[in-house]
């Protein structure tokens, strides 16, 4: 019985010895957080109006799809252009298209050693000894050749060849090997989520610069008016001056407020060329080299309806949330790794091949040679180290799960902060509306008194000043609405996976250096008359 049973038993244990199984933790991905809402009060459903350029009502929808390329929301077909040419040219993004190829090779790399690995060497050789050490005697070689006896003395010379294939196979009995693959994996879906973070952050920051470079030529608009009106009144009022109808303080009084208008212009200009030189980067150009779109707020529309994920969703829509959840993923696979260093390691090596004086006789009779050889190894003293190292990727592994909890804490505060800043803009700029209306109305009817003599001129400048002032805060209450609007698609995500090709899901897709991002593609194709740029590297 013993004699029956014993080769199926052998060949049960030797496939149970390969086979093996995977040490360490075994990752489960966490639950989404225990969040019904991004406040502990209700929140208004929608934004109170206001008669002005993006003032419109903006509702909230928790069915609306966010789109890939969600800045074509604001209708601009500048933005769109200028997107499309960042997602191709920009240095950032080719960065990360590289780390994620560098990811995917260090993976195929690893899954190699789940296979033997196989070398052939050849090694020929020739050897002279001195004759003072032998004296060689006649006989035949083992291919027929006469040997003459050598004269004491007379140098010896040895041909040696040798050749082989061998074979090496280290069995991933404990699944170190296994675990190390799932963290290089886990890895490189983390570069994935990084690169679409990436994407979705330099859209954000382009529309962020084209909305500050809008707000900015209408305040410099809006105080070229009123130094034009400054001027206007310094000539009325030295006519004036000259006929005595004013006194010396009231023309020095007015060019004093002009003075005041051009000093806050030069801010203001100096504010416009810097964003234009962080346009310029963000599209992959030096700072020579401009880019032709140029930005007005009136250009720019305001989304009326917008998205609202449930917080439920959010955890799997924002990348941040998901690459730290693969590197909590590789953390735990890690303590696998750890721990499977403190088992026996087993390898089987062999080799076959041929060995002669000459190359023909290498793997005629008697050249041929082989060898097997299984070892097993245990360390029995490290000094503690192996030991030290899992308890290390222990750490490492709440390390990560502290990290995670951190960014989706941050996300979902990411979120609110954006829904409350969207409310109060609203609220602003309506109340920043009330004030300019208001303050423009002072300003005509103090000019109007001053005209018939019910005002001082210095009355006048006040109320000109005043007006000057709300509407640069209107302008920039208009900026702050949208600005906060394209945040908000930022921090919900950015729509990512709702590309049509599902590049999300096939990293060597993204990863492709020559191939623009498919959200800019559709973008670009939507965007006539658009000029392209060279690439260009940012210093």
């Amino acid at each position: 019985m013993s004699n029956k049973y014993s080769p199926g038993i052998v060949s049960l244990l030797l496939f149970a010895l390969l086979c093996g199984c995977a040490v360490g933790p075994d990752f489960k991905s966490p639950e989404a957080p225990n969040a019904s809402s991004y406040s502990p009060q209700p929140m208004p459903q929608e934004t109170v109006p206001a008669p002005v350029l993006a003032g419109n009502t903006q509702k909230y929808n928790p069915t609306a799809t966010i789109p890939a390329d969600w800045w074509i929301m604001f209708k601009s077909p500048q933005i769109n252009a200028l997107i499309a040419r960042a997602f191709k040219n920009n240095p950032t993004i080719q960065s990360a298209q590289a780390s994620l190829r560098q990811a995917q090779q260090n993976v195929i790399a690893q899954q190699g050693y789940f296979f033997p690995s196989v070398a052939a060497s050849y090694s020929p050789s020739r050897t002279k000894i001195a004759g003072n050490m032998s004296s060689s005697a006649p006989g035949t070689q083992a291919n027929g050749d006469v040997i003459a006896a050598d004269p004491v003395g007379a140098p010896v010379y040895y041909n040696f060849h040798v050749a082989q294939l061998s074979v090496g196979y280290v069995p991933d009995i404990f699944g170190g090997n296994r675990r190390q693959v799932e963290s290089l994996q886990a890895q490189l879906q983390a570069q994935h989520f990084q690169i679409e973070a990436t994407y979705i952050t330099l859209a954000s920051n382009i529309v962020a610069a084209t909305l500050q470079e809008g707000m900015l030529r209408a305040q410099i608009n809006a105080t070229t008016k009123i130094i034009k009106l400054n001027n206007e009144n310094i000539d009325i009022l030295h006519k004036q001056l000259a006929l005595g109808f004013v006194a010396g303080i009231d023309v020095t009084a007015q060019e004093a407020a002009a003075a005041q208008a051009e000093q806050t212009l030069i801010p203001l200009s100096k504010q416009l060329e810097q964003t234009r030189n962080l346009i310029r980067a963000l599209t992959g150009n030096l700072p020579n080299e401009d880019v032709p779109e140029i930005f007005e707020l009136d250009s720019i529309q305001l989304p009326q309806e917008l998205p609202l994920s449930l917080p439920s969703q959010l955890v799997e829509q924002r990348p941040d949330i998901r690459a730290a959840q693969e590197q909590w993923h590789a953390a735990s696979a890690q303590v696998g790794v750890a721990e499977a260093g403190r088992f026996p390691q087993f390898t089987i090596t062999g080799a076959i091949g041929g060995m002669a004086s000459t190359p023909d006789w290498m793997f005629r009779e008697g050249g041929s040679f082989f060898s097997i050889i299984g070892n097993v190894s245990l360390n029995l003293f490290d000094g503690g180290t192996l030991k030290a190292r899992e308890q290390a990727a222990r750490e490492a592994l709440i390390q990560a799960g502290a990290d995670y909890r951190r960014v989706v804490i941050t996300a979902f505060q990411n979120v609110a902060d954006t829904l409350h800043a969207i409310r109060y803009d609203a609220e602003y700029l309506k109340a920043a509306l009330r004030t300019e209306m208001a303050l423009k109305e002072t300003a005509e009817l103090t000019r109007k008194q001053y005209d018939l003599g019910y005002a001082s001129y210095q009355m006048v400048l006040l109320a000109e000043q005043n007006f000057q002032q709300a509407e640069v805060n209107l302008i920039q209450a208009q900026a702050s609405r949208l600005a906060d609007t394209a945040a908000l698609y930022q921090a919900l995500g950015g729509g990512w996976w709702n590309r049509k090709d599902e590049v999300s899901q096939t990293p060597q897709q993204v990863a492709d250096s020559n191939t623009v991002h498919p959200a800019a593609a559709a973008t670009a194709e939507q965007t006539p008359n658009t000029t392209a740029t060279t690439e260009r590297l940012v210093p």
